[in-house]
């Protein structure tokens, strides 16, 4: 059961930038919500579902997304440091140019998303699912990528400095220009 719901009315209506700061989201209903530049900072967001939700350049700095639904999802240029995504579904999502440093990804399914750019230093990305994904540019110096799923991910000139590979699947990845990742072929 949800405890808000507002399926699509946030859409065209708040022009992004609402105050969301601390806000108890739980289970809520943002299927194609418009929060562009929202404050969302702190939000517990546990199993809501955001599918299709635009996020542009929100502040979700240490919000708590774990088993969030974030498929198709708009977060370019948005602030998820050191955020919970723990098992969140952001298969096919945009995250071009977003923060995600430090932020906990255990378990989450990153199928086929955009990370173009992203900043995911610091990022725990154990047993994260991000086979086939766009990571062209990222910087993932120092991330946890033990056992994740890069199966046929393009990593073109992405900083893997310091980042952990242990089990990681590499197969058919883009290599081009990547710095760091010793262990890569």
């Amino acid at each position: 059961p949800h405890l808000l719901s507002v399926h699509g009315c946030f859409h065209g209506g708040l022009n992004g930038y609402a105050d969301l700061t601390g806000a108890d989201l739980r289970g809520a209903d943002l299927f194609n919500a418009y929060l562009g530049g929202a404050d969302l900072s702190g939000a517990d967001l546990t199993g809501a579902d955001l599918q299709d939700a635009i996020f542009t350049n929100a502040d979700l700095s240490g919000a708590i997304l774990s088993e969030a639904n974030l498929f198709l999802a708009t977060m370019d240029g948005a602030d998820l440091s050191r955020a919970n995504l723990h098992g969140a579904d952001m298969s096919n999502a945009y995250l071009r140019y977003a923060n995600l440093g430090a932020a906990y990804l255990h378990g989450a399914d990153l199928f086929m998303a955009n990370l173009g750019d992203a900043y995911m230093s610091n990022a725990y990305l154990y047993d994260a699912n991000l086979r086939g994904s766009y990571l062209w540019g990222a910087n993932l110096g120092l991330a946890n990528l033990h056992g994740a799923n890069l199966y046929g991910a393009d990593l073109g000139e992405v900083d893997l400095r310091g980042a952990n590979l242990d089990n990681a699947d590499l197969g058919r990845i883009n290599w081009y220009g990547v710095v760091g990742g010793e262990q890569v072929p």
